[in-house]
């Protein structure tokens, strides 16, 4: 295995370079998602900047270990240890600030509602804090994603039997729509009459036919994007995870080539000791 490990390392580093471009692609993603439809704009940065740092340093530990390089694979071996942590970190915090909180059936409609109550801890805070939720809800009206809902059938808007067979996203659902309870009637997807306006629900009164304000200013659509941004890290957190187990591999099997440099560095003989080398094996006269 030792005289193995510096090819074998070469190709776990190769593959772990690989590997940290959907890495890096997943930040991307998300940066894309910041901007036109999660609108939080700083989660996506650590992603990008673990992404880049395995890119790199792959390339680091795959020169160092087809060379024999000895520093570059002391340069990799340390560099890796804080990547591992920090992936080991962010996949942690992911699934902490996302832990809690979902969509709730409603009777007789297909798509789910949410409620800013089901959600608590560090995200939730930072959603609602009002200087912050102005620039979400700014991004989340430029997005369209509201206007985008509009379907037509034969030249008329789809019923509201049809509407409510949609499988709305949680923006969608919590932004741009009146609440369930509130018992609104459907006139197409973005204007619903008031009618009787039956639920206690404090979003009720904040709903608003004008396409500019809508639900933009409601807890459900707090709820929403809170809903849209745990989607969108679970499905990145399962790419970190296969990522960081080939990390781990790659990180001992890169400990076992630096070793090997080592031996090689010292004229040292694979499965030879030095002090072996030094003491004979029995005394003679």
């Amino acid at each position: 295995m030792m005289r193995n490990s510096n090819h074998l390392i070469g190709f776990l580093n190769f593959f772990t370079f690989l590997l940290s471009i959907p890495i890096l692609g997943g930040g991307i993603w998300l940066s894309t998602r910041a901007n036109n439809t999660d609108c939080l704009k700083f989660l996506q940065w650590p992603l990008i900047v673990i992404g880049v740092a395995i890119m790199v340093i792959s390339l680091a530990g795959f020169a160092g270990a087809c060379y024999r390089n000895t520093f570059l694979m002391w340069v990799y071996l340390f560099a890796m240890f804080f990547i591992i942590v920090a992936l080991i970190g962010f996949i942690i915090f992911a699934y902490a600030v996302t832990d809690k909180g979902s969509g709730k059936k409603v009777t007789d409609r297909t798509y789910s509602e949410y409620f800013l109550k089901d959600y608590s801890g560090w995200l939730k805070d930072r959603v609602m804090d009002d200087s912050y939720w102005s620039k979400i809800s700014s991004c989340i009206r430029d997005s369209k994603v509201c206007s985008k809902m509009g379907k037509t059938v034969g030249g008329a808007p789809e019923t509201a039997e049809t509407f409510y067979r949609r499988n709305l996203n949680p923006l969608e659902s919590g932004c741009c729509k009146p609440p369930t309870e509130c018992g609104y009637v459907y006139v197409n997807e973005t204007f619903w009459s008031s009618g009787v306006v039956t639920g206690s629900n404090p979003d009720c009164t904040k709903w608003n036919n004008d396409q500019e304000q809508l639900c933009y200013s409601c807890d459900s659509c707090k709820a929403g994007v809170l809903a849209s941004l745990k989607k969108s890290w679970r499905k990145v957190s399962v790419i970190n995870i296969i990522v960081l187990i080939i990390l781990v591999i790659a990180y001992v099997v890169g400990c076992a080539a630096f070793r090997n440099n080592r031996r090689i560095d010292n004229d040292e003989p694979y499965g030879e000791a030095r002090m072996t080398k030094e003491r004979p094996s029995r005394i003679h006269l």
